[in-house]
């Protein structure tokens, strides 16, 4: 072969694995843009991009709701106790009375139930005597006049409230009760029914005891045909169904929790209450009355409590207690020697004011009277707690034994109106 056609193959063959690099150049860009493209498509398919970001909180814990707890009502109480007619008749002045100390001494006939008496807040009974002074001589029946020691007695035993409105208001005259009112004024012993003035009738009685307010009444049926001063009726209060409503109306006004209304009607003697005394008692509850005392009497009589309802028309219980009988006096005979005290427990919720009474509870006495030398001495015993000691050495055994006879005809007659 000649150099010429050597050179001229040899160019065939370099321009062959030029075009076959170039080719192969050619097809290696194509399959990768390829593949790239394919590649790009299938990422854009299968992990789409974000345009927000969600950021999600979980919720915050929920603090336990704890219920509230239901307030605690908040109560106060007080007790009233209540006792009969304080007479003073004539034989029970000699024996009380201390020569040596020209005085009178009251407070023996008392102990043996003061500490009853002084468990009570209110403690009230029936002032059945005048207390006028010693210038115009001590009296007993008909026309009563008692030492002041007597009212000094009864403080020290633990009343604080007597009622001055009965039929013997009057037996010493207008001075006589005049006295009288001054006499508990010093002793700083609330009485009602009775005043010194027009002016004092329209200041009302009320005593406060333990945050408990009782609005206090007196009333009697008459003063014995002695009349009342002309122009002066203020002196002793009547019994008049349509005043005594209004004055319970008006303590209503006034916001007192409890309403105390002593009355000196009825039928002496009667252990029976008359349809009068019932008519009158129930509607005084009616309008408003929450404790009805009544006196006259001398000898127990029934109690009864009525169910009634306050302005609210919330249901309450009221007391009447028609006669308390005889808390002392020199009467004897056919129950005249017994009395009984009531002891009555008010609670009031602070929130409403709302008072209503709870316990009630009946204690018959009896007045023991004994003579150890030329005068008799007197006593006031509680029957049934002498009955359950029977340790009394002033008592015999024919004492202990009417005491339980008389106890349980009593205990039956106080409780034969209760529903």
């Amino acid at each position: 072969m000649n150099k010429r056609n050597k050179s001229s193959l040899t160019k065939r063959i370099m321009m062959i694995i030029v075009f076959s690099l170039g080719l192969f150049g050619a097809f290696y860009v194509f399959i990768f843009n390829t593949s790239s493209k394919l590649s790009d498509h299938i990422t854009m398919q299968t992990t789409p991009q974000p345009t927000e970001q969600f950021i999600t909180t979980p919720p915050p814990t929920p603090t336990p709701v704890v219920p509230s707890a239901t307030p605690k009502l908040q109560y106060t109480e007080a007790v009233w106790i209540g006792a009969g007619d304080i007479m003073s008749h004539k034989p029970q002045l000699p024996g009380s009375y201390i020569a040596a100390e020209q005085r009178y001494n009251f407070d023996p006939i008392f102990a043996n139930v003061a500490p009853i008496l002084k468990t009570g807040d209110f403690v009230m009974a029936n002032l059945e005597t005048p207390i006028a002074g010693k210038d115009v001589g001590y009296s007993g029946y008909p026309l009563f006049n008692a030492p002041d020691e007597l009212a000094e007695a009864l403080k020290h035993a633990g009343f604080n409230i007597l009622s001055t409105a009965n039929n013997h208001s009057l037996d010493q005259g207008e001075q006589g009760l005049l006295q009288t009112m001054k006499t508990l004024d010093k002793l700083d012993v609330h009485y009602v029914g009775t005043a010194l003035s027009d002016e004092m009738t329209k200041k009302q009685v009320i005593v406060e005891k333990n945050n408990i307010t009782m609005g206090l009444l007196a009333y009697t049926y008459g003063t014995n045909g002695i009349a009342i001063p002309a122009g002066k009726p203020y002196l002793v209060n009547l019994i008049d169904e349509q005043k005594i409503k209004s004055d319970i109306t008006q303590l209503k006004d006034a916001g007192v929790d409890i309403i105390t209304v002593a009355l000196h009607f009825g039928i002496e003697y009667d252990p029976i209450p008359s349809e009068e005394q019932k008519q009158l008692a129930r509607k005084l509850v009616d309008a408003g009355a929450d404790i009805i005392a009544g006196s006259h009497p001398h000898v127990i009589q029934p109690y009864e409590v009525i169910e009634t309802f306050t302005s609210a028309g919330k249901k309450k219980k009221a007391l009447i207690i028609y006669s308390l009988g005889n808390f002392i006096s020199n009467q004897r005979g056919d129950t005249k020697d017994y009395g009984v005290l009531y002891k009555v427990n008010l609670k009031k919720e602070l929130t409403s004011n709302f008072t209503e009474l709870t316990d009630i509870t009946a204690i018959p006495t009896w007045v023991h009277r004994y003579k150890p030398d030329q005068y008799y001495r007197y006593r006031i015993l509680p029957v049934e707690q002498v009955l359950q000691q029977q340790q009394d050495p002033l008592l015999a055994p024919n004492d202990y034994k009417q005491l339980k006879s008389d106890f349980a005809m009593l205990k039956t007659r106080l409780e034969s109106m209760k529903q």
